[in-house]
């Protein structure tokens, strides 16, 4: 099927021609943090069906933000990865991520929530604390690490091999630091900073 365009020309419009699709942005977000199987990538997007799934990886693969590779015993598990070009829409997330948690109010109770979903808006106050460094983040039994370097801000799976700070939140803290009702500073009493 072709690619549906804008038909603008424009920076923004031939952005959004790429990853303006329902689901795009949220597919790239969940692959910040890592290479993810399909079965990982539709439990941690609740609410899109296996046939979007499938068309926005295929989308993304064709237009070079997203690779595929076959992993496993005879090559029978496809993992997809970000390439450079969609590694390059972290500022794009991060800046969605900050206008929109202004947005958020109470959690309603069809809301979905998974806790690495605070890693974007956690890196950025990570940063501000931290300057440069690793730091492990404990939600739950959610582990993933934040690393600040003069290249940016990024977040993988899994704890750092040796972090300069370590902190451990339980969701409801990590809501209302990601949403500015609580500092990080004021967090929790489990934090090591350098």
């Amino acid at each position: 099927m072709p690619r549906r365009s804008y038909d603008h020309y424009c920076a923004a419009s031939r952005a959004l021609d790429v990853v303006g699709d329902r689901w795009s942005l949220l597919v790239v977000r969940e692959l910040c943090s890592g290479p993810r199987r399909y079965s990982d990538l539709f439990a941690d997007l609740p609410g899109i069906s296996t046939d979007i799934l499938a068309a926005r990886l295929k989308d993304l693969e064709r237009d070079g933000i997203l690779t595929r590779q076959r992993v496993g015993p005879r090559a029978s598990t496809a993992v997809y990865e970000l390439t450079p070009a969609g590694a390059a829409l972290r500022p794009v997330l991060e800046a969605l991520s900050d206008w929109g948690t202004t947005l958020l109010g109470d959690r309603r109770p069809t809301d979905a929530v998974r806790p690495h979903w605070f890693a974007l808006p956690l890196g950025r106050l990570i940063a501000e604390r931290l300057g440069t460094g690793t730091a492990t983040v404990h939600i739950g039994d959610t582990v993933f690490h934040v690393t600040v370097d003069p290249g940016g801000i990024t977040h993988r799976d899994g704890p750092a091999a040796a972090p300069d700070a370590e902190l451990h939140f339980d969701l409801p803290t990590a809501t209302a630091v990601a949403t500015g009702a609580l500092s990080l500073g004021d967090a929790t009493t489990e934090v090591r900073w350098p």
